[in-house]
């Protein structure tokens, strides 16, 4: 039976700056709550303990994997939480050393309530253990949870189904490979986003749907906002300063507006010669990353790291290519993106821990390759060879982010995937896919080939390449 990924698990709407570092953990932390409450032990718990491991460890600090724990346990969700309060919950822990256990019952907590560990757990890079114990120190539960790319988590019990959680529901179209959907496409005479809305079907009515793909795309489109209307210098140490305000204040001429759906019209009313485009491409781009760095809202895209490939993209396509776009466009655009992300996580991965940026920006970029292809009126076999060409030209990418920060290379290689996957879309449209060489599903197995391949210093670590080239101190 095939595995089914909703577009929306493709596509999450959470907090920076990392979708298996920060929103993961967060995920985990609420899962296991859940579960002592099953389980009758939540109101025996006096005390708790987390231990990271692997990358969530070595890269964790930058990735604010400890910052993550804590609100999950504090019982916020990463969705909804205001984000003025994070630094406010993180700040009352730190100074009370209580922990408002669920936001129902207070715990006692020192410093090493979240401790860092560089041994790596055997399932993946990236594994967490929660402890919980009662007021004379007995251990009441001790469960083991894996972030495994994306903001989804799996529980060491599950891993060995191989991460994969078989959805026992009927859809009309399963697919695990690009070829499936494909044949699919063939077969009804559809496009791929019609294929992939019908399986959405079983899962929600279209109102929902709509209302679900809406409040996506206004998250990526209010963190665009925000983040070029947003300057000064990034968390973290780095001292990064942020890009996109300067970029856009160029850009956009003096226009004038009062939102950010004003904006798009004045965006629109903007030169539009190569360089411009070039330029309003990479600042979507840079805008949405800065704003994943400062541990803003953002929508999974793939992942965290890889937030601001797919808004890059489509806004391009709002604001450069088709003035009159409307919802349906942007539907379309996020059904045939989110599909092709599934496809590569069932058959590859999308965590970098596990196969380095190829597995973040490649995919992302594949990912906006091909929803920008149907947009511009290719066939489903154009934009399978549009996610194809973007893939292959990332194969490799290792992920390397110096002080274990999303910041440097990641925000630039944003810009780069998403310049890419414009460029992939064109070279595609001009391409007759019965004598493209390379079919969609070979590159992905050559992307997992690869990710096993490479050095684990090179799968977010920070003791490979950029991380140990340049230092924090030449910084």
């Amino acid at each position: 039976m095939s595995q089914f990924i909703s577009v929306f698990d493709m596509l999450k709407i959470g907090v920076g700056p990392s979708s298996s570092h920060t929103l993961g953990p967060w995920r985990a932390a609420q899962q296991w709550i859940s579960k002592l409450k099953t389980n009758g032990i939540f109101d025996r718990v006096s005390l708790v303990k987390v231990d990271l491991y692997g990358s969530l460890s070595l890269t964790g600090k930058g990735h604010a994997t400890d910052l993550a724990v804590l609100l999950g346990l504090s019982g916020t969700d990463p969705e909804y939480i205001p984000i003025s309060d994070i630094e406010r919950i993180i700040q009352a822990i730190n100074t009370s050393n209580t922990l408002n256990f669920n936001g129902e019952k207070t715990l006692h907590c020192n410093a090493d309530l979240v401790v860092f560990n560089r041994d790596f757990l055997p399932f993946h890079s990236n594994g967490l253990r929660f402890y919980a114990f009662d007021s004379t120190g007995e251990e009441l539960s001790s469960e083991t949870y894996y972030s495994i790319g994306g903001g989804f988590v799996i529980q060491e019990s599950a891993a060995s189904n191989d991460d994969k959680e078989i959805n026992k529901k009927n859809f009309p179209f399963p697919i695990n490979r690009a070829t499936e959907l494909e044949a699919y496409c063939s077969k009804e005479n559809k496009l791929i986003s019609e294929i992939v809305f019908l399986n959405e079907l079983e899962l929600a009515d279209q109102a929902t749907i709509d209302s679900e793909l809406n409040r996506v795309w206004e998250t990526m489109l209010e963190c665009m906002y925000i983040g070029c209307h947003t300057e000064g210098t990034l968390p973290g140490g780095l001292n990064v300063k942020r890009r996109a305000f300067e970029t856009h204040k160029k850009l956009i001429k003096g226009a004038t507006y009062n939102n950010q759906h004003e904006w798009i019209k004045a965006i629109r009313s903007t030169e539009v010669k190569f360089r411009e485009i070039l330029k309003w491409v990479s600042c979507f781009a840079l805008a949405v990353n800065e704003v994943n760095a400062a541990l803003g809202r953002v929508v999974t895209a793939p992942t965290n790291g890889s937030a601001g490939v797919i808004p890059a993209v489509l806004m391009y396509y709002l604001v450069i290519e088709n003035h009159e776009a409307d919802f349906e466009q942007i539907k379309k655009f996020l059904l045939v993106a989110g599909e092709i992300g599934s496809i590569f996580k069932k058959n590859a991965t999308i965590s970098a821990a596990m196969g380095g940026c190829q597995a973040e920006i490649g995919v992302s970029s594949a990912m906006a390759a091909a929803g920008l292809t149907e947009l511009l009126g290719g066939s489903p076999s154009q934009c399978l060879v549009a996610a194809e060409i973007a893939m292959e030209h990332h194969l490799g990418l290792t992920c390397d982010p110096i002080g274990g920060l999303v910041q440097v290379p990641c925000i630039e290689r944003n810009a780069m995937g998403a310049i890419k996957a414009i460029n992939a879309a064109e070279l595609a449209l001009e391409t007759d896919p019965k004598s493209s060489l390379v079919p969609l599903d070979k590159v992905i197995d050559t992307m997992w080939e690869t990710a096993k391949d490479m050095n684990r210093n090179y799968k977010e670590t920070s003791e490979g390449g950029l991380a140990v080239t340049v230092g924090l101190a030449d910084c």
